[in-house]
């Protein structure tokens, strides 16, 4: 009975916290799509023209339920255990895509993904899994088309696993290639990288050669922890010097190490893995992290206030174990993911990214359902990044609006200008009821990474009909400008 009455009144306090806190206007709000063994994305294989419109419709499908709950974030596995969704020169298709190692799915289905996030204004970061390569029966499957038969001296095996070696020096090098391809050809807004570490308490893992040619006099755990930041180093300023804009994450492991008052029982980023994730943080060679906070209670804040503190300013954005609410798992209560969300809004943290969207789309205990009436009824606009640019472009001007045969309203201006000469200001449509268009209320949100300098605006529900609109312009950095008003 005692329980019960707590759980009452927290649902209580969450119900006036929501009521008196406004949304954000600036929050990530991601979601993990898992391509490795098909556990997210796709189900249908591409092997035929309604395959592939099957399988497309699968992802189209899952963008639009996230656009629908104002989501901005998609972080989309592009790299699974040593093969890839995307035609690369160094690692073959994965067989989710066709039922075959290597097996054309007939589109691109990396293009595909960033081109659909982009048109409901949503970021799309390629996913990619670092150092694991797939246990044997996955690596014989690739055959002569894997990693390790291709560059073997960069490969190790160990408990039945094989893995890229950090302590090799072409390992970094060799992700590095991999990260250009894609940051070249693709017009990702992130790349994130996953399984950028050690086996977990791995002390046996053969690694005694590199060691030995490399270690310069430290001991093997730092030896380690600085292979691993070292290729976090290569990949941050080597994509930072392809496209300045492009976010690069990791997810950690979720605790960086004990804090003062509580333990992380052996399972941290630091010791267990050999991420110095703070390391990076202070260097400035990350520009969000996603740690993997699957916890609850004392196992979550107090590790999340610690990221938050050591962040040097950069984006924290906890990963939520919302997977965990499904019986079969954990068996979570609804209320624990509630917490942590408003935990992380009260406590600065610069957004959420839920594990995995299929916990979303199946709206487990009503999750789906909890974002969408409570939680995420307002759109956000992803934190902008002054670390890189803090310069915003010019407002645009003229804002004008004309009404066609349908009723339809649409909105022209004239562009706006910004100091990034390589990309075109981006804009974002507010709209109110009232002549004044608060543009610091993320309700007014009509759209945003609008390209060109024209929007149509059909509301879907005509009593939510808007009459006043503004427009601001924003860059790739999410620096945005002052805003037009209609008639200016």
């Amino acid at each position: 009975m005692k329980t019960k009455a707590l759980i009452i009144l927290f649902l209580l306090c969450c119900q006036l916290l929501m009521a008196q806190t406004p949304l954000p206007k600036h929050e990530v709000r991601a979601a993990w799509i898992t391509a490795v063994y098909g556990l997210d994305w796709p189900k249908t294989k591409a092997t035929s023209a309604e395959g592939i419109r099957r399988q497309k419709a699968e992802l189209l499908d899952m963008l639009d339920k996230l656009k629908m709950a104002n989501f901005n974030t998609v972080l989309f596995q592009t790299r699974t255990r040593g093969d890839v969704i995307y035609k690369s020169a160094y690692e073959p298709y994965n067989s989710i895509l066709t039922g075959k190692v290597g097996g054309d799915p007939g589109y691109d289905p990396l293009a595909f993904a960033i081109e659909e996030c982009h048109k409901r204004g949503m970021e799309c970061h390629a996913w990619i899994v670092a150092i694991p390569l797939g246990n044997r029966t996955h690596v014989n499957a690739l055959g002569n088309n894997s990693v390790t038969k291709k560059r073997p001296s960069i490969t190790v095996a160990y408990k039945r696993e094989y893995f890229l070696n950090p302590g090799h020096p072409d390992t970094k090098k060799y992700l590095m290639d991999m990260t250009r391809e894609i940051v070249q050809n693709y017009d990702v807004d992130g790349v994130h990288y996953d399984y950028l570490r050690y086996p977990e308490n791995s002390p046996q893992f053969p690694d005694r050669n590199e060691y030995r040619k490399y270690g310069n006099g430290r001991d093997i755990d730092q030896w380690r922890r600085d292979n691993i930041s070292e290729i976090v180093r290569t990949i941050y300023n080597g994509v930072k010097a392809l496209k300045p804009w492009v976010k690069v994450s990791t997810s950690p492991v979720g605790k960086y190490d004990d804090t003062t008052r509580y333990s992380s029982r052996g399972w941290n980023a630091y010791k267990a893995v050999k991420q110095d994730v703070v390391g990076w943080l202070g260097e400035g060679i990350q520009d969000q992290i996603y740690p993997m906070m699957y916890f609850k209670g004392n196992n979550f804040y107090p590790f999340a206030l610690d990221w938050k503190e050591q962040s040097n300013g950069r984006q924290v954005i906890p990963g939520l174990g919302i997977y965990f609410l499904d019986p079969k798992e954990g068996d979570w209560d609804i209320t624990e993911i509630e917490r942590q969300i408003l935990f992380s809004r009260s406590n600065g943290l610069a957004g959420q990214a839920h594990y995995r969207i299929k916990y979303l789309m199946d709206n487990v205990q009503g999750l789906y359902d909890l974002l969408t009436d409570e939680l995420y009824t307002a759109p956000a606009l992803p934190p902008a990044m002054p670390w890189l640019d803090n310069v915003a472009p010019s407002a645009p001007k003229n804002l004008q609006m004309t009404t066609d045969a349908d009723g339809y309203l649409h909105l022209k201006w004239e562009a706006a200008t910004d100091n990034d000469t390589k990309n075109a200001p981006m804009y974002v449509v507010y709209g109110a009821t009232t002549p004044s268009v608060d543009t610091n209320n993320p309700a007014n949100i009509i759209a945003q990474r609008v390209q060109g300098t024209e929007y149509i605006y059909a509301p879907i529900f005509p009593w939510n009909r808007k009459t006043y609109f503004a427009v601001t312009a924003i860059d790739r950095y999410g620096n945005e400008s002052e805003p037009v008003l209609l008639g200016q």
